[in-house]
């Protein structure tokens, strides 16, 4: 079936909008409601993707919480806590742990601005030890009452819309693509248009058909592929 303008547009405005430098590490948080309610906290708020450290044996799955935020914001999966912090780190992210510590700071007072990581752990056991020493920042959200954290969903809904503000208030939102590397925002955009066309693509490796203005594969393709629009 034909995609239609419409459709193309409302991909392209949140693509448009994503940002690649804004990010959550998950360090065994596994459970569906809150895998899926951070994920659809991400997709709110304009994340390109996310990350993970999974217990070993444990199977992500994703509830109706998540409101199908799974097929647009992609889940990383890494072996290790220092894989994905060394791996982040290397690409430029600052990385801010939730950890009640001494030296955590309020995380209102940090800047968020620039390449932004926030490694959050389960709610029974928090961040490892592993994840504690390398993250560049422990951070807290202070509580008032008798319970001393949130929900890990809740806790990552705070901070991304924190940075979301400031980002705001900075300028430095973007609306025309610019928070994706331009080769990559072509890959994911055709990908979000037409899956099934991107999966036989990678599957073959062949490199993804060109679009239109409109929307419109403007290649000729095999019959196959056709079928698969």
């Amino acid at each position: 079936m034909p995609l239609l303008p419409r459709r193309f547009e409302r991909l392209k405005a949140v693509l448009d909008r994503r940002m690649a430098d804004l990010t959550v590490l998950l360090e065994h948080v596994d459970k569906p409601h809150n895998l899926s309610a951070i994920l659809r906290s991400c997709d709110a708020v304009g994340v390109l993707e996310a990350h993970v450290v999974s217990l070993k044996g444990r199977q992500r799955t994703f509830n109706n919480t998540a409101k199908g935020s799974e097929k647009w914001v992609p889940l990383h999966a890494h072996a290790s806590s220092a894989e994905a912090i060394s791996q982040l780190k290397a690409q430029g992210f600052r990385l801010y742990g939730t950890h009640l510590s001494a030296t955590a700071v309020d995380y209102r007072s940090c800047d968020f601005t620039g390449p932004t990581a926030f490694v959050l752990g389960a709610e029974k056991w928090g961040l490892s030890q592993e994840a504690t020493a390398l993250v560049d920042q422990a951070i807290v959200i202070p509580m008032q009452g008798m319970v001393q954290s949130l929900n890990v969903s809740v806790a990552s809904a705070t901070l991304l819309f924190e940075a979301l503000r400031q980002r705001q208030a900075a300028g430095l939102l973007p609306s025309c693509g610019e928070g994706v590397p331009s080769e990559r925002y072509s890959r994911l955009l055709f990908a979000w248009a037409y899956p099934e066309v991107a999966r036989w693509c990678d599957q073959q490796g062949r490199p993804y058909p060109g679009l239109d203005a409109h929307g419109a594969i403007s290649e000729k393709i095999p019959r196959t592929l056709r079928l698969r629009c």
